[in-house]
């Protein structure tokens, strides 16, 4: 008989039980021989010392009398449950879907199997039926529980993935030699076949596991964490932090170690940051990613950024502007010179707002390069080069030589120092298209960055076309979207920057988004375009706020018009535009 069966023929001897045959806790412990008669008065005059809410249960597992074990399967017997020792082989995982990841975790619950109308799910407190209520209501299906420790739930909820898949976290406990990592992946690797590579190490299953899973939920980027007793690894989704997996504590060297080698760096040294690259196959198509490792207290950090050349290259049209921005955008980028710039913090979409144009605008008849650091994607037919900081082979360094392979369109990865500035502004007025991104609040605010940088404003007004500012919002999830109510000062910001009467949506959290109401993301945008009278205000060195009055007078339509245009679409909820506005 499997444990499933004996489980589920335990639940029909338990419906057969009575209510007077049950008996208290303390006495099951006494008769069975768990504990004696002396520890249940002392462990009983310990609750009463206590007070309210203490439980008998902990109080002899605190006095070192039973173990959580003995107590919860004498509670399950005292409740009439069957008690059961809790892994992930036991849990279906075609139902790990079924309950919402934040809600298994805040009540330590966890769903087993389901047989036609029922529910079999493990609990840490059977005698709490508000909660079995919670849960018939939410599945939609009759529950029957069985007793497990809190302990054991966890753990299991720990190698529970919320993906649907189960990673035994049990497989790879054995001993790790970290010898056998001393050769190189020099090829790229497909991780397309996961279930093939049972057969080797742990740790480079374990590894595998992670490339594949994170590129798998569109993840951008991977934390591998070292703290007290605990390694930690975590997936950046729609720009969110997720915890992904608890591994042993002892596998995070050789997990690190195993990423240095296929990323081609040190793995003797641990005392300095390290930067590498790693070239992966998913599906068949490429992947790159880009390591980075630091030391810290407990141990190096690693983190790996994902570049999915399937989610960089994309066109214009699916940038998510307006139609109205997008045929602006369009007209900036076919500029015969000057300088087009998009601004945002670090993980908005500047570089894939960049590519798309350059996409947009290459042609045979036109010679376009690009200087970056990195290179986050291959371009057809692009001329890209990756400035190397070590080698000497820096931005302007670059850019110098780079103006005398005859260029039309250049792309700068990002506008950061006087030097740079200063050629990058030398191109603008020489004939040249000059495409490159800044980290600005605003777009207005480009102009008094680039100012401040010590380019005169008389050729900023001079060389500038247009500046894109923009912001990544999460997407409603579809299968939980609901209507949503704004307080009365979010109602007056909205009313005034839409002037029409719109309704709003949420996402109410479900087993999809894994109760965050989320799914994806698109861009929120800020187009400036200087008018002639505002080239003037450029030119004689006006403030940022006297830009910023002026670009309003003359129709100029801040970032989170955008936002709440896409709002009132349903696209995202009103709480992201706030969150990344900083309204």
């Amino acid at each position: 008989m499997t444990t499933r069966d004996k489980i589920h023929s335990e639940h029909v001897a338990v419906q057969q039980n009575t209510d007077d045959e049950r008996k208290p806790l303390g006495a099951l412990l006494v008769e069975s021989g768990a504990i004696t008669s002396e520890q249940l008065t002392e462990g009983l005059e310990a609750q009463q010392e206590r007070g309210h809410g203490s439980l008998l249960g902990e109080v002899l597992v605190e006095l070192g009398f039973a173990s959580d074990q003995v107590i919860m399967q004498h509670l399950a017997r005292a409740y009439g449950v069957p008690y059961a020792r809790i892994t992930p082989r036991l849990a279906d995982p075609r139902i790990g879907d079924i309950l919402p990841r934040d809600f298994v975790e805040a009540h330590c619950v966890l769903p087993l199997f389901k047989v036609n109308n029922f529910l079999t799910i493990a609990v840490s407190e059977p005698a709490n039926l508000f909660l079995l209520e919670e849960i018939e209501r939410i599945t939609g299906l009759k529950v029957q529980i069985v007793a497990s420790t809190s302990a054991d739930i966890r753990a299991t909820i720990q190698a529970y993935l919320p993906s649907a898949n189960v990673f035994v976290i049990d497989d790879i406990y054995d001993d790790v030699d970290i010898q056998e990592f001393r050769s190189s992946d020099k090829n790229a690797l497909d991780l397309g076949a996961i279930e093939q590579m049972s057969g080797q190490s742990p740790v480079i299953k374990l590894v595998n596991y992670l490339l594949y899973q994170a590129i798998t939920d569109r993840a951008s980027d991977i934390h591998i964490e070292a703290h007290d007793h605990e390694c930690r690894v975590r997936f950046r989704v729609d720009g969110r932090l997720i915890s992904k997996l608890m591994p042993p504590y002892q596998m995070h060297p050789a997990v690190v170690s195993r990423i240095k080698i296929m990323a081609g760096m040190d793995i003797a040294e641990r005392r300095i940051p390290q930067d590498g690259d790693l070239h992966v196959a998913v599906d068949g198509r490429p992947i790159d990613l880009r390591i980075s490792t630091m030391p810290a207290k407990f141990g190096e950090k690693v983190v790996i950024r994902i570049i999915d050349n399937r989610n960089t290259i994309i066109s214009v049209e699916k940038l998510g502007m307006r139609p109205e921005l997008t045929v602006q955008w369009r007209e900036l980028i076919n500029e015969p010179n000057g300088m087009v710039l998009v601004t945002g913090p670090t993980g908005s979409g500047k570089s894939t707002t960049l590519y798309s144009a350059i996409v947009e605008i290459a042609t045979e008849e036109i010679n376009v390069s690009t200087v970056e650091n990195p290179v986050e994607a291959q371009l057809p037919g692009i001329n890209q080069f990756q400035v190397n900081e070590k080698a000497g082979f820096t931005f302007p360094i670059a850019l110098r030589s780079l103006l005398r392979q005859d260029p039309d369109v250049l792309m700068v990865g990002e506008i950061r120092d006087l030097d740079t500035a200063t050629i990058a502004t030398q191109a603008a007025l020489t004939g040249h298209l000059v495409l490159s991104t800044l980290h600005t609040n605003d777009a207005v605010s480009a102009v008094t960055r680039i100012v401040n940088m010590g380019i005169e404003p008389y050729l900023v007004a001079a060389m500038l076309r247009g500046v894109l500012a923009q912001r990544l919002v999460r997407k409603i999830c579809p299968h939980c979207k609901a209507e949503s109510e704004p307080n009365e000062s979010v109602k007056t910001m909205v009313d005034k920057e839409l002037s029409t009467p719109t309704t709003f949506f949420e996402g109410t959290g479900c087993a999809r988004c894994h109760g965050s109401g989320y799914a994806g993301r698109l861009g929120i945008h800020e187009l400036f375009v200087p008018s002639e009278v505002m080239v003037d205000c450029i030119a004689r060195g006006a403030t940022l706020q006297e830009l910023r009055d002026s670009a309003q007078e003359h129709g100029h339509q801040p970032l989170c018009h955008d936002g709440f245009y896409k709002a009132a679409a349903g696209l995202t909820s009103i709480d992201e535009v706030l969150r990344v506005s900083a309204l």
